[in-house]
């Protein structure tokens, strides 16, 4: 069996098989930025919930930036790891600039 053949017999495996993600099939940065940073050390099932809630509130990374600290932290409540989303909230603001 081929490099080539097992390559492609992985890639149409994935096609039957993935799981539906709300991140997924998404050509937003955004979106897709959000989800690997909440993914970090988090169980995806617990992500699910909090990235749509979250996608809701903060549509945008505009809205990121422009909300207070407290707020984001408030949204980001049960997701531990908090540094994550300070660091989040300051590159909002970085980019947005």
């Amino acid at each position: 069996m081929s490099y080539k053949s097992i390559s492609n017999n992985i890639v149409q495996w994935y096609d039957d098989n993935k799981t539906q993600m709300p991140w997924r099939d998404i050509d937003d940065p955004y979106k897709i930025w959000l989800s690997e940073i909440m993914l970090q050390q988090t169980q995806v099932t617990t992500v699910k919930e909090y990235y749509n809630r979250w996608i809701k509130r903060f549509p945008t990374i505009q809205d990121v930036a422009d909300s207070s600290i407290d707020e984001i932290l408030k949204y980001w409540e049960g997701l531990g790891y908090y540094s994550r989303a300070r660091n989040f909230h300051h590159a909002c603001k970085t980019v947005v600039l």
